[in-house]
């Protein structure tokens, strides 16, 4: 399951969805508006294999691993969104649920960022 937090725009969305990528947004389909940080763990854990995109950079935080749930963390434009949403859905250390639960990722133009389960080290990944 693809969730976008309520600061993704909707017109990203739009195209996550003409690309046939399904997803939820908080504030619209999950959750309320305004919805606090600190909440967004615990309605993570409720869902099934979520994925949970933001452009909110706090959400990059080795403590936020949790097995039943992948952060991805996107630094990038705001028009960028669904590029970079698309990229690491195929990238092929990503690109399964399984693959991705329990990871917090961080993605920008120059590469993946992550807090992989169990690692003591940030690791550094090239997109394909």
């Amino acid at each position: 399951m693809i969730v976008l937090d309520e600061n993704i725009p909707e017109g990203q969305r739009q195209l996550l969805a003409r690309h046939r990528i399904r997803c939820s947004q908080i504030g619209v389909d999950l959750g309320q508006k305004g919805m606090q940080d600190d909440a967004i763990p615990a309605l993570l854990m409720r869902l099934h294999r979520p994925t949970f995109f933001t452009r909110d950079q706090g959400f990059y935080r080795r403590e936020l691993r949790h097995s039943r749930y992948c952060i991805v963390c996107l630094d990038t434009g705001r028009e960028e969104v669904a590029t970079f949403v698309q990229r690491l859905l195929k990238h092929p250390t990503f690109d399964t649920h399984g693959e991705r639960l329990g990871a917090v990722l961080r993605l920008s133009s120059s590469g993946i960022r992550a807090w992989m389960p169990g690692a003591e080290r940030e690791v550094s990944l090239v997109w394909e």
